[in-house]
Order: C-alpha cells, then sequence, then structure tokens
C-alpha cells in the first residue's frame, strides 16, 4: 500500500546520490518534499567494498567535491584525515569516505531518509510509484543514482577472485593463492592495483590479457588527455614501472588476440576481471532498459540518472570523448543537468 508522496526521490546513497540530496536542498526544494532510499547509508560500494583502494584523483578534487554543496556544511566539519593530506596526492578512497559519512548522516536527519532498496518502478497519472520489499510510495520525480557492479566475462571452468578482494591486500591473503596460476583480464586503473597485490602473494603465475595498448592520463593547463580512462597517480607509476618497462617474474602479458590466447588460458585455475563496471538495475516494465541520456541525464519523463550507472559526457579539445566518471563529475553533472531536471519533471 503507498503510504506517502514526495517531490523528489533518491535512490542510491554512494557519492553521486549524496551530491543529489545535497543539490536539491541547495535550489530549494524542501527537504520534507525529499525521500531518500539505501539499503545502508554507509556511502555506497564506495564506503563499503573500495575503502582500501588507492584514488586516481588528487585529494584536492575530492576536498572540492566536499566544499562545493552548501547543504554539506562541510565548514562545520569536525577534523578529518582527508584535511591533513597534500591536495596535490592521492589518497586511499576511505580517506575521502569518511567525511561523507558525517554528511550522509546529515542529510539524513534533514530529508526522509528510508533503509530500503527499490525493486520496480511504475509510471501512473504522472506520478512513480517506487515499491520496495516492504511498502511502497509514490514521487513526482525520480533520480537514480545506484551504481554499478563489476563486469565479469564467461569462463565458467576458472574460479574467479572477486575485484574487491583482489584490490584489498587483506581479504586476498585469505585466498590460499599458493601455486596458483590467474588470469587477469583489463589494463584499467583497477588493473594496475590487482597485478602488484597477487604479485605479493605466492602466485605461480600471473597472465595479463589485455584489448589495448597503455593508456596514460597527462594534464595540461585546463584540461586533462585520457582524464577519465587513462591511468593516474601511484597506478600509472607501477605501470611505466613495471609493464611499459621489465615484466615482473611472475608476470606475463598476453594480447586477447594472439594465437597463444587460448593455450596461455588454458594454463589458469584462477580468474580476475578488471574489464569495467555494469549498471545495476531496477525493474521498470513500462519502459524496458533503462538508458539515460548523457548530456542532460533524462531517462524518462520526471526520471532521471547520474553516477557511474549514468555518467556524463564530455569531447576534449582533441575531439576524443569518454564517459566521466568520479566525486567532481559528478558534481558538475549536477550543475549542468539540474536545472533541466527541475524543468523537465513529470
Amino acid at each position: 500500500m503507498t503510504t506517502a508522496h514526495y517531490r523528489w526521490a533518491v535512490l542510491g546513497a554512494g557519492p553521486a546520490g549524496i551530491a543529489t540530496v545535497g543539490r536539491l536542498v541547495d535550489v530549494g526544494v524542501p527537504p520534507t518534499d525529499i525521500v531518500w532510499l539505501d539499503p545502508e547509508f554507509a556511502v555506497g560500494d564506495f564506503g563499503t567494498k573500495w575503502s582500501v583502494v588507492s584514488s586516481n584523483t588528487r585529494t584536492g578534487g575530492f576536498v572540492n567535491f566536499l566544499e562545493s554543496t552548501a547543504a554539506f556544511d562541510f565548514a562545520r566539519a569536525p577534523h578529518f584525515a582527508i584535511h591533513d593530506v597534500d591536495p596535490r596526492e592521492t589518497c586511499l578512497l576511505g580517506v575521502v569516505a569518511e567525511p561523507l559519512r558525517w554528511i550522509t548522516t546529515r542529510l539524513a536527519d534533514r530529508v526522509t531518509a528510508l533503509k530500503a532498496g527499490v525493486t520496480r518502478l511504475e509510471m501512473s497519472e504522472r506520478r512513480w510509484t517506487l515499491h520496495t520489499d516492504d511498502t511502497a510510495l509514490t514521487s513526482d520525480n525520480v533520480v537514480l543514482a545506484i551504481g554499478s557492479d563489476p563486469r565479469t566475462l564467461d569462463h565458467p571452468d576458472l574460479r574467479e577472485i572477486p575485484l574487491d578482494v583482489v584490490v584489498d591486500p587483506l581479504k586476498l591473503a585469505t585466498e590460499n593463492l599458493d601455486g596458483a596460476t590467474v588470469a587477469v583480464f583489463g589494463s584499467s586503473h583497477s588493473t594496475m592495483l590487482a597485478l602488484p597485490n597477487l604479485l605479493a602473494q605466492p602466485v605461480a603465475e600471473i597472465v595479463d590479457f589485455y584489448r589495448q595498448p597503455l593508456r596514460y592520463a597527462v594534464e595540461f593547463e585546463d584540461w586533462t588527455l585520457f582524464d577519465d580512462t587513462g591511468l593516474k597517480g601511484h597506478a600509472a607509476q607501477w605501470a611505466r614501472d613495471n609493464l611499459d618497462g621489465r615484466l615482473p617474474d611472475r608476470l606475463q602479458r598476453c594480447h586477447v588476440d594472439d594465437p597463444r590466447f587460448d593455450e596461455m588460458l588454458a594454463r589458469c585455475d584462477r580468474v580476475v576481471y578488471t574489464v569495467g563496471f555494469e549498471p545495476r538495475r531496477v525493474e521498470a516494465p513500462q519502459w524496458g532498459p533503462l538508458r539515460h541520456n548523457p548530456a542532460n541525464g533524462i531517462i524518462a519523463p520526471g526520471l532521471f540518472g547520474i553516477g557511474i550507472a549514468f555518467p556524463g559526457h564530455r569531447v576534449d579539445p582533441t575531439g576524443y570523448g569518454e564517459h566521466r566518471v568520479g566525486l567532481e563529475k559528478f558534481a558538475q553533472q549536477l550543475d549542468q543537468c539540474l536545472p533541466i531536471w527541475l524543468r523537465y519533471g513529470s
């Protein structure tokens, strides 16, 4: 049974969801008109799975995000570890998750915050009905900030090591990899975290299967080449030293079109996939697969998307286009999209 109606519903309490709730308050939407739904309110996967991962963004960029929204009230925040990090350096994502938890608690006290996941969306009479396991509610507008899960490939004969395990040395140490031969698919930032972690384990061999040469982000005065797809920070340095330099013992690389691919894959008994992320799904039978317009975040009337599941898009000065993922970029995406959403609502 439907129990309440709101003007805005925000699904997800990761960084993109946090930013959305804050910006809605900033533009004058009364907090009582906002419902915020998330199963945990723990900064999403950012705060629960990737806290030990080294960022590919300078700490100053994270601070800019924390200070970008008046409703965050970050000037009143207690002293966090992020205040002690050189803004020109990178940091662990857990350092950023700590102040985001503080912001989450403060925002959740202002709006209606429900610990629940939405399983289905339906539109009727120009309103969205949001179904959870326990109840239903309606909203004029819905913002999906639902996040993404790591993609996998189809190699059922190999035992997978989950991505959140391989990037965490403590979790990885429990995997019993003595003598294992591990296939790693990918050449992304995550790959450059996974490979040294695996090399620190007693594996017999690692084979990195890749599709394209490595890309490195290069900063110019007011833009960055391969800002969203290139390697940065510690991951970039490790790749330059080890993959562009001399391959470490026990590590081989193989292009997926190499004639030796099948032979080398057959030697492996474990596998790690670092091949990107797949948006989580919310059932919406009226609309089929939910796809957004990356220029404005619109999915359907009164339904909008943001964050890693629904990223923005930009074309750099060389004409190269890429999807934009990162906390600062989510804030910039809201700057561009929210004025449109306020007029485009159902």
